[in-house]
């Protein structure tokens, strides 16, 4: 009796918690409804670096409202807080978003900074039985973390299809929307003295370079580091000849990684090859590319060759494309006369189309791999460790089409939320082999968010070896979350130290 006549209630309300008078197996959301407003705790504990590390788990939701203070959907997010530290003003708070546009941040969360880490195997390619682990590597030692799944992502859905669908996807509603639900949050878990920290992935990278801007000026909220793995290209334009060529560093990683660069370079090292083909790139290509059709012969052929020597494509080929390669002849090309292709979000990985001949490949190898070993683990760990019971579907990819990409400036927000803020500091994260989201013009990026050079000692870049997803090799996940704990310590300034140029 007591089950049936609370069910309503946790329709309407939803606040739960594990201490609830609840049967393990009934769900928080009976059906396919969110339940706006839940929380359900649960305590656990992991080793980081040799250390115990007692920790609260909350997974639950929190509504959004509009203007009027009317429910428009629920945020579903999982939050860890470590429970041995009584002082939480001087404690990060790292607020995690993964991109898509359309998926939640069960990328990260399972895969990187978490206490929990799903199996995989030490380069990342999917095992059975699906399932997870403890995370060796977490910075649940140096912060506490929260999870967000934006609106139609993970178990997030609007209250109803009334809503209209431009509250949410947009590049600056997206902006608006989280940051006000940034605000809940932070109110109703008492942590506006912490130093707080964006990470974003992925289109998660534009949400969080808008978001830095947007708390500071809605919200005035203020940040002390903002985190960008795999990032995009932050609506700073690249057009023409910069598009042609910033891309040449990525296919030589690609290729050394596959063996298929000339036998001088492909016996150096990765980062001593690098160095000389970026030069290339800036002080010859891109100078080139901008003649057009106005280069002479000599000077193409000169050009042809050298991209065919970086890039394992024949000189042929890139003749045949005006020294342009796309990316998707690439993953195609590279290959070829092996029967495979090669990886877009990461080119370790390879994949089998159904004709050899073409210009693109049929399906992305890496996604696929990653899929198969994320969904069984979110769908395990959420429910089954965090007890979050529910009939929704967990959305690995939600429907948030069309996503309005106009008057995107989240490169030139973060830019000025730095400027404005000098207690604001970047960290740029990036794998070599990532053709999605690549290495250079993340650096490309960094270079343009300080034309003047006067912020240049609060920005970092780091790269690894590995994809779009860096954390997934091991080596790559123990040194990158390495580094991020280098980068929340130092970016949280002394106490009594003022924020002033």
């Amino acid at each position: 009796m007591i089950i049936k006549f609370l069910l309503p209630l946790v329709l309407l309300s939803g606040v739960l918690s594990a201490q609830a008078p609840f049967k393990n197996e009934q769900p928080v959301s009976p059906g396919r409804v969110l339940a706006l407003d839940s929380a359900i705790v649960t305590h656990h504990e992991v080793t980081i670096k040799g250390v115990r590390v007692p920790y609260t788990a909350t997974a639950g939701s929190i509504p959004l409202w509009d203007e009027d203070g009317k429910a428009l959907a629920g945020v579903f997010y999982t939050y860890y807080e470590r429970e041995d530290i009584k002082e939480k003003s001087g404690r990060p708070l790292v607020i995690s978003f993964n991109g898509g546009p359309g998926t939640p941040s069960v990328w990260m969360e399972i895969g990187y900074t978490g206490p929990r880490l799903l199996n995989i195997d030490d380069e990342g390619y999917p095992v059975q039985p699906f399932g997870m682990r403890d995370n060796p590597n977490s910075i649940l030692d140096v912060a506490d973390i929260v999870y967000v799944d934006p609106v139609n992502t993970g178990f997030s859905r609007p209250v109803s299809k009334d809503v209209p669908a431009s509250k949410f996807y947009g590049v600056n509603a997206d902006i608006k929307y989280l940051a006000e639900w940034i605000n809940t949050f932070v109110t109703r878990k008492g942590r506006w003295a912490s130093p707080k920290f964006l990470i974003g992935e992925s289109y998660g990278t534009t949400r969080v370079s808008g978001l830095a801007l947007e708390l500071q000026d809605a919200q005035w909220m203020y940040l002390n580091g903002v985190i960008l793995v795999s990032p995009t290209e932050l609506g700073i334009d690249r057009n023409g000849p910069l598009d042609a060529a910033l891309k040449l560093p990525y296919f030589t990683a690609t290729a050394w990684y596959h063996k298929k660069l000339p036998a001088d370079l492909q016996q150096k090292d990765l980062n001593d090859v690098l160095p000389e083909v970026e030069n290339f790139t800036i002080n010859e290509l891109i100078p080139a590319l901008s003649k057009g059709g106005a280069l002479d012969d000599a000077q193409r052929k000169s050009i042809a060759v050298k991209i065919a020597r970086y890039s394992g494509i024949t000189e042929q080929v890139v003749q045949e494309n005006n020294l342009d390669v796309s990316f998707n002849l690439f993953w195609k090309q590279l290959l070829r006369d092996q029967g495979f292709t090669v990886g877009r979000l990461d080119s370790r990985y390879k994949g089998i189309d159904k004709r050899i001949a073409g210009e693109s490949p049929d399906y992305n190898a890496e996604l696929t791999a990653w899929l198969q070993a994320f969904t069984p683990a979110i769908n395990i760990y959420l429910r089954e460790e965090l007890k979050y019971k529910t009939d929704l579907k967990y959305n690995m990819f939600g429907q948030v089409w069309p996503w309005d990409n106009t008057n995107n400036k989240t490169g030139e927000n973060l830019r000025q939320a730095i400027s404005q803020n000098p207690f604001l500091h970047l960290l740029v994260q990036s794998g070599y082999y990532d053709g999605a989201c690549d290495y250079f013009n993340a650096k490309y990026s960094m270079w343009q968010l300080d034309p003047g050079g006067k912020l240049k000692n609060r920005l970092k870049w780091e790269g690894y070896r590995s994809g779009h997803m860096m954390y997934l090799r091991k080596d790559d996940l123990a040194t990158a979350t390495e580094n991020l704990r280098t980068f929340i310590r130092e970016s949280v300034p002394a106490k009594g130290q003022p924020a002033k140029y």
